[in-house]
């Protein structure tokens, strides 16, 4: 048997689903203890007093049923009356008899009515109004006798206690379960939010706490994050390190090409610039999303600034949507390096480019379509790591890199919780690539 379909009934949150481990069974108890304590307790002990009470009533109807004056009877009874503490009166024959008066959820009051109606006597009107009185109405041959005595006498004084009790002291122990489990969950919602933070490239201050399982994944998060923040320093240290000693032999080649002649060295040049052109790469791809600390950022004015550098420096972009308002964490420089990276794709595979801003409550979405060629969905996954170039669906001959550019921007987006997506742009025909981050 399938429960999956509970899934959709249940809470997400961690909180929610403890509270609902704690006061599921608290309620269920309540429930069970209640209806028990209702159907057996309630129901028998209403019951026994019911069968005293029904003698008296049985007594006293008989003695005047028999009596030839009934009044009268009723004058010698009145001191067994009077220990019984009921008052009973004759109703007079164009007097019609009331309707019964039990409310619904006076449970108790069903069991008295049903003890009374089982009788031999007849009783065509039960009536409990309250907790008070009780109206009982009898009929014995041509006579009709109405009594009303206290409903103690057919009921518990305070059958509402027990439950009263229970559901305070379930409530009272359910609170204080709920505070001390929030403080055992406490731990976790803290790793879970310092996880969370580094993988938008966030180092937030955390220290292991709460029980030994909560503290041992605590440090074991430690470890992987100083394990990775290591391995991003070697890398950004190595590739910063082999870059920067190739621009000490590249220099030396341009400077021994100055001396020969112009159009000899015209090829040379163009190489040493290819050349230094793919360090720089490098060197972008090496720095990665390292520089500068993430800070409050408003995202419209920082791409509408990057497209107008980029229309000064004769790129045909334009800024074609710009939605929302406010500001979000971001590492402005990594960015502007990523939309950077996304329009020059864009305008070197395409004629032109277009960029839009759409900012919500929930994400942010830098999106950049171009009218060029495109990506194959089969290779969109192959674009997005480093080193790869896709000649055949790209164009070589417009001036090619080697394949870091989606890779770095790939990179930034993960860096900021977020995601670079590639698909078809509906608007220009070619790609569309979405840079989207979580708020």
């Amino acid at each position: 048997m399938s429960f999956r379909w509970l899934k959709t009934y249940m809470p997400r949150s961690l909180y929610g689903r403890a509270t609902l481990i704690l006061v599921l069974p608290v309620l269920v108890l309540l429930l069970v203890v209640s209806i028990a304590f209702s159907n057996r307790h309630l129901d028998d002990v209403s019951r026994q007093m019911s069968r005293v009470v029904l003698r008296e009533i049985t007594f006293v109807s008989d003695q005047v049923a028999g009596a030839s004056d009934p009044q009268a009877a009723l004058a010698i009874l009145q001191p067994e009356l009077d220990v019984f503490e009921m008052k009973v009166r004759r109703i007079p024959p164009d007097e019609p008899t009331p309707p019964d008066l039990i409310y619904w959820y006076d449970v108790s009051a069903s069991a008295v009515r049903r003890e009374l109606r089982s009788s031999r006597l007849d009783v065509p009107s039960i009536r409990l109004p309250d907790n008070r009185e009780v109206t009982v109405v009898t009929q014995a041959g041509d006579e009709r006798l109405e009594f009303v005595f206290n409903r103690r006498r057919l009921t518990a004084a305070a059958p509402h206690q027990l439950i009263v009790t229970m559901v305070f002291f379930g409530v009272l122990m359910t609170a204080i379960s709920f505070l001390y489990m929030r403080n055992q969950l406490r731990p976790i919602t803290r790793l879970a939010a310092a996880a969370q933070a580094f993988g938008r490239g966030q180092v937030v201050p955390y220290s292991p706490s709460g029980a030994v399982e909560v503290r041992a994944a605590g440090r074991a998060f430690l470890d992987m994050r100083a394990r990775i923040e290591r391995q991003i320093e070697q890398r950004t240290l190595m590739l910063s390190g082999v870059s920067h000693d190739l621009r000490t032999p590249l220099t030396r080649m341009k400077l021994e090409l100055a001396m020969f002649d112009e159009a000899e060295a015209a090829p040379l040049i163009g190489d040493v610039d290819e050349m230094q052109r793919l360090i720089d790469e490098f060197l972008d791809f090496a720095k990665g999303t390292a520089e500068g600390e993430p800070e409050p950022v408003d995202p419209q004015a920082l791409v509408r600034q990057v497209v107008a550098d980029a229309t000064r420096a004769g790129r045909a972009v334009t800024l074609v949507e710009s939605s929302g308002e406010g500001e979000v964490m971001l590492r402005p420089l990594a960015i502007r390096r990523a939309v950077e990276n996304l329009i020059g794709n864009a305008v070197q595979y395409g004629s032109k480019a277009e960029v839009s801003v759409t900012l919500t409550d929930k994400s942010l979405r830098i999106r950049v379509e171009d009218d060029g060629p495109g990506i194959a969905p089969d290779q969109r996954s192959e674009a997005l790591k480093p080193f790869s170039r896709l000649d055949p669906s790209r164009n070589q001959n417009k001036g090619g890199g080697v394949g870091l550019g989606l890779a770095i921007v790939n990179d930034i987006a993960r860096a900021h919780g977020g995601v670079l997506r590639l698909t078809e742009s509906e608007r220009l025909g070619g790609l569309r690539a979405d840079i989207v981050i979580g708020r």
